[in-house]
């Protein structure tokens, strides 16, 4: 059945998961099965499973201030999937993520500081969108999309589109 699958596309925020349904996305994964998403439904999933973080390259930890305008910066303009576009502004959720150092970013966001209190965050650069292989399969993950008008920007909606293709199989 794995093998007929292309890309698993994480719609769950919070809750748990198993030890043998981790296993088994991990395998599907690694076999060559894509894996591609977006916001809370892919990076706040499964909060105390470190493996499965480790996967998907991320965790989310706060959005600072809540639904405010802030800006992605493209950081690497010569991958297919971010090619021809440029930064664009976001009225959203602004996610301040522990990272894997090993992903390859995309875009990023830098944080004001001014956000809820949250000074100590003034000027520091989280990954917005990156790509990071696992075995045979592709991962893909946009930390934009905490509401389906977050699509309605053309870039947002350009990424993940770019982006889910290149983590199919």
């Amino acid at each position: 059945m794995v093998s007929s699958l292309d890309l698993i596309v994480p719609v769950w925020t919070q809750g748990e998961i198993t030890n043998e349904q981790l296993a088994g996305l991990q395998s599907a994964v690694h076999s060559g099965v894509g894996l591609a998403g977006w916001h809370g439904c892919m990076a706040d999933s499964f909060r105390f499973s470190p493996p499965y973080q480790f996967m998907v390259g991320g965790q989310w930890v706060s959005h600072p201030g809540g639904i405010i305008d802030y800006e992605v910066n493209i950081t690497n303009h010569d991958d297919p999937i971010t090619r021809g576009l440029s930064d664009f502004r976001m009225h959203s959720e602004q996610y301040y993520m522990h990272v894997d150092p090993s992903n390859e970013v995309l875009a990023t966001t830098t944080f004001a500081g001014d956000q809820a209190g949250n000074y100590w965050i003034k000027g520091v650069k989280i990954p917005v969108y990156w790509k990071r292989v696992w075995g045979a399969g592709k991962i893909f993950y946009g930390s934009v999309g905490h509401q389906a008008a977050d699509f309605d920007v053309p870039e947002a909606r350009e990424i993940m589109r770019r982006g889910m293709l290149w983590a199919a199989r």
